[in-house]
Parts: C-alpha cells; sequence; structure tokens
C-alpha cells in the first residue's frame, strides 16, 4: 500500500501523523514538497512515530516516486493566514483563496498524475470544491474527491453534543454544499435519539433559534479561530483526511459528506456520499426542507462562479 501526501506545510504534517495511526504496517507514505529538505525532515520526523504506533514506512521523495501509489493527497498550496482569507466580514471566505491555489494545482495534478495514474486524488488545500473540480479536469478522470463539509459536520456534530449534554458520535448532523461561507446546515434531519435535536432544546426551555444562530456562526467561522490561536487550522482537518484514506484504502462503503462532481448541480459540492476504493461510489440525497433545499442550490451557484475561476488556470 503506498500513499502520497503532496505538501509538507501545517495541514500535511497533520495528515501523515494521522495516516501513521489508521494504516497498517505495510503502509508506505511518499511526502513531496517543493522544498525537498521541509519534505525529509517531516519524513524524519513522522517516521519516528511511525516506528512507536504503527510500523509504517514514511519517507520523503520526487513526483516519479508516486508510482504505484492508490491514493494521492493533495494539501499544498497557499493557506487561509497566508492567503487572506481570515476576514469574516468577506462572504468570500476560503474562495479568495481560488487563483492562488488554482495556479499551484495546474502544476501539482499532471506531475501526480503521470506518476500515478491510477491513484485515487484526495484534494485538501483551500477551497477544496473548486480545486477538485479543477484536479478531475488535470486528471482526466472521475477519482477525484474533495474533504468536502466532512470536517463542517464533525464541528456541527461537536456543537451540538456539547450543548445537549452527550456524547459526539450520538448526534446525527450534516452540513452540506460548499466547504465555505454558503455551507448548508440541515437542521430539518439533525437528530439524537431518533429525536429532532431543535425539538429537544425546545423541550429543555432553550430558544432553538437562539442556539441555532449561535451554533451556525461557532462552526462557519470555526478554522478562522483556530488560526487566530494557532496560526492555522491542521488537526482536525489532518484526523478526517485519515479517516478518509482509511475508508478510501479498505474500500469500506462508509457514509460521509466528501465532494464529488454533481451533474444535476454542475459541479464538485459534498452531499452524504459512499466512499471507496476509486472515490465516491454514489451520492445519496437527504431529505431537506424547502429553505435547505433553496440554499443549497445557492450554494451550488456560489461554487459553480468559483470553478469557473479555478478552470481558467488548466
Amino acid at each position: 500500500m503506498k500513499i502520497g501526501v503532496i505538501g509538507a506545510g501545517a495541514v500535511g504534517a497533520a495528515t501523515v501523523t494521522a495516516l501513521i495511526h489508521t494504516c497498517d504496517a505495510a503502509a508506505e507514505i511518499v511526502i513531496v514538497d517543493r522544498v525537498g529538505t521541509k519534505a525529509a525532515g517531516l519524513a524524519a520526523d513522522t517516521g519516528y512515530a511511525a516506528a512507536l504506533v504503527s510500523g509504517a514506512t514514511v519517507r520523503a521523495g520526487d513526483y516519479d516516486e508516486l508510482a504505484g501509489a492508490q491514493l494521492v493527497i493533495i494539501t499544498a498550496g497557499v493557506n487561509e493566514k497566508a492567503g487572506g482569507a481570515t476576514d469574516r466580514t468577506d462572504p468570500r471566505g476560503r474562495l479568495v483563496l481560488v487563483p492562488q491555489n488554482a495556479a499551484v494545482y495546474a502544476e501539482i495534478v499532471p506531475s501526480v498524475v503521470a506518476a500515478a495514474p491510477d491513484a485515487t486524488l484526495m484534494v485538501v488545500t483551500d477551497p477544496p470544491d473548486p480545486l477538485a473540480d479543477l484536479a478531475r479536469e488535470l486528471a482526466g478522470h472521475d477519482r477525484v474527491v474533495s474533504t468536502g463539509t466532512v470536517i463542517d459536520s464533525l464541528r456541527f456534530r461537536f456543537h451540538l453534543a456539547r450543548e445537549l449534554g452527550i456524547a459526539t458520535p450520538d448526534v446525527d448532523a450534516y452540513v452540506l454544499g460548499e466547504h465555505g461561507t454558503s455551507e448548508v446546515f440541515c437542521w430539518s434531519n439533525a437528530t439524537v435519539g431518533g429525536t429532532p435535536v431543535l425539538d429537544v432544546f425546545a423541550a429543555s426551555g432553550r430558544d432553538p433559534a437562539a442556539v441555532r444562530a449561535d451554533i451556525e456562526s461557532t462552526v462557519r467561522f470555526g478554522n478562522i479561530t483556530i488560526i487566530d490561536g494557532i496560526g492555522a487550522s491542521q488537526h482536525g482537518i489532518g484526523a478526517v483526511v485519515g479517516r478518509l484514506a482509511h475508508a478510501i484504502l479498505s474500500d469500506e462503503h462508509a457514509v460521509l459528506p466528501v465532494a464529488s462532481f454533481r451533474s444535476e448541480y454542475g459541479v464538485t459540492i459534498a452531499l452524504p456520499s459512499v466512499l471507496g476504493a476509486a472515490g465516491v461510489i454514489r451520492t445519496i440525497t437527504p431529505k431537506l426542507d424547502d429553505n435547505e433545499r433553496e440554499l443549497l442550490d445557492k450554494s451550488a451557484q456560489v461554487l459553480r462562479e468559483a470553478t469557473s475561476t479555478a478552470l481558467a488556470y488548466r
């Protein structure tokens, strides 16, 4: 089993750390970065950790050493802080990074595909959905998946669970659409123990509207809060990538809100999806209320406009 990780920055490092915990001892992780010494340093550091926790091997390499990889994870690019995407009042959010990171992907993806033509590609770099559309065009195949709204859904469930005083895995709730400011919180089908969470809040005397507004704001700008504290949002998304990698490499058919190209929306967009070795096998369209459907259509329009910019870098 060979896995490529492109980019040795904060997210790349968190990704490799997650992989050594989720992959088996036969896994070979190859880190590629434009600064070779950075890749080598990360490989050495995480390689020592792998020797303790899994036995997977980690090494630095160039693109040609991705040959035979089943999965290549792309984390390279300008991050939110460096790219000026941390203004809560800017409705574009992460989408301001499209031009800079589309240019990066225009260089990376052809090199990855030349070395590992059969690999599934996972797009992590922000904004992942327009970049996944660009990667799909550059790669010439559909084995491209964006991390989508998995981290957003995790944050949504976490804060719902905290408000309810229960364990996060016992909350069933999704954020769909863009991984960004137009994301859609699916309150109508968010449940705990089979009961709508808004009904639980109302029964406890809480104002559902106030709880809803507070949680949406906390989740929507959670990345900026993290960046304000430690400079980069990395550990949560790293853990998410490790989970997604496991689902792909084990052909698990797990249902997760990753993003893939959906012809009905004309763009890569996050929906509950069955994830396996070749990426998204199929999507499951959830039951939404009229407002959520309208918001999802608007989110798709936002993504189509951003993708048109990204595709100019083909």
